[in-house]
């Protein structure tokens, strides 16, 4: 993609209303742009991020078994009505009538709206274990939407939905989840610890957090130090195998957020030289809540002795659109974003220093043309800004290597390789670089 084709606006000055450093960054960045409190436009650089962070959401749930689909954003209030959530859940859910004056709301979350689409079909254990996803846009009426998309009103999610047999089932689709995760967010690049975590409206009496570690997190996060070196599973786990040895190993470990955190329990349970005080940030949840809404809702399987039974549910979810604050909170410096290469918009940024200039195009030209070739997604600098306003903005929208073409260096035959994430800075030859970069 050319520099001078696409649009990126971005901001010299920091926006006020923007108040930490992932807000502030992808506006200034034109990741973003708020078109009212708490609801965002997504523009093509942040779009970018944002559908990387799915695609590997998508991999990993489909990995673990999940199956996707796909709800519509209103549902009927009948359903919530059905497992009396209509009323209880709060004034964060968007109530709404259409032309007919029926009662619609827009969905905060899709438990009952899922176990009517189980219920309608599933009739037999045999169709058992079964999980379903999706990835779609939600929304909360939050009181005080603030830190950009960290805590937005409409935002993009992941909730996948397990249906089981029994509670030995049930632990075990979410033992499958609890790994998935972990997979997940390494992926992205981010080090996350699973928190102990109370249920919420959701229900149930089982819930693990996924925060992130970030000196700016929002919450303040109390661990063992084990689980920051604990490896994350890695491409030979086995989905189908028991995964309790994985997930028992980490819930053994002390872990939890302020929230729930019993001081004198963590010092019982952690030894001073293993406790950690950080902060973090949540990413994802995951819940086992029984029969909460197969009972109400009648969602019923027959079992292997004939009886119709409830089926045991869990429900899992991921920020996706949260994730992107979340990752940049964990991944900047002064001069703004540092992508992990995973979940960059580009994975090359190709800087003309002096476009018009015969040598100069004509190596970039080449350059260009040859990663492209080779599949990798480049954005070129072909403006007629200065250097150092080239520089700035790539510095400020993170893509995590810089390849600058300039009359000085490309004189000798070189040009400069810049790594975003360290700032090292290499000049090696056009034809190294064709040959790192592009392989060939």
């Amino acid at each position: 993609m050319r520099l001078s084709r696409f649009f990126l606006p971005v901001l010299k000055e920091t926006p006020a209303e923007a108040q930490i450093v992932s807000h502030r960054l992808m506006l200034r960045a034109g990741l973003v742009r708020q078109e009212a409190a708490g609801i965002y436009a997504w523009l093509p650089l942040g779009i970018r991020v944002l559908q990387k962070i799915e695609q590997i959401v998508r991999e990993e749930m489909n990995r673990a078994g999940a199956i996707e689909i796909l709800m519509p954003t209103l549902q009927p209030s009948e359903l919530w009505k059905e497992t009396g959530r209509y009323d209880a859940y709060g004034p964060e859910m968007l109530r709404i009538k259409d032309r007919h004056d029926r009662e619609m709301l827009y969905g905060p979350t899709n438990e009952d709206m899922v176990t009517d689409i189980f219920r309608s079909y599933v009739r037999s254990y045999k169709s058992l274990p079964l999980n379903l996803y999706h990835i779609q846009w939600k929304f909360r009426d939050e009181v005080r939407p603030r830190f950009g998309v960290m805590r937005g009103r409409e935002f993009l999610m992941k909730d996948a939905y397990s249906f089981d047999l029994d509670k030995e089932g049930a632990r075990r689709s979410y033992n499958k989840m609890y790994v998935a995760y972990l997979r997940t967010f390494a992926r992205m690049g981010l080090k996350t610890i699973p928190m102990r975590a109370e249920t919420g409206p959701i229900g149930g009496d089982l819930s693990h957090e996924f925060i992130v570690l970030a000196e700016t997190g929002e919450s303040q996060v109390f661990l063992h130090q084990d689980l920051i070196d604990m490896p994350v599973p890695g491409e030979d786990v086995d989905f189908d195998s028991d995964l309790s040895p994985i997930v028992a190993e980490r819930t053994a470990l002390y872990a939890a957020t302020s929230d729930v955190h019993d001081q004198a329990r963590f010092e019982a349970e952690v030894p001073e030289a293993k406790r950690v005080t950080a902060r973090g940030i949540e990413v994802g949840q995951v819940f086992y809540f029984g029969s909460k809404y197969s009972k109400p809702m009648k969602a019923v399987v027959t079992g292997p002795d004939g009886k119709d039974v409830p089926v045991e549910g869990g429900s899992y979810g991921i920020g996706v659109s949260r994730l992107v604050g979340a990752i940049i909170e964990a991944s900047h410096d002064d001069a703004g974003i540092i992508w992990p290469a995973p979940v960059a918009p580009f994975d090359i940024a190709l800087i003309n220093l002096k476009v018009g200039d015969a040598a100069t195009d004509a190596a970039c030209d080449k350059l260009y043309a040859a990663l492209t070739r080779a599949g990798r997604d480049v954005l070129y600098d072909d403006t007629n800004e200065r250097p150092g306003a080239k520089f700035a903005t790539m510095d400020l929208i993170g893509i995590p290597v810089q390849i600058v073409v300039g009359p000085r260096s490309l004189a000798s035959g070189a040009v400069e390789v810049k790594t975003r994430a360290t700032g090292a800075k290499e000049e090696i030859s056009l034809d190294a670089a064709l040959n790192r970069f592009a392989g060939s």
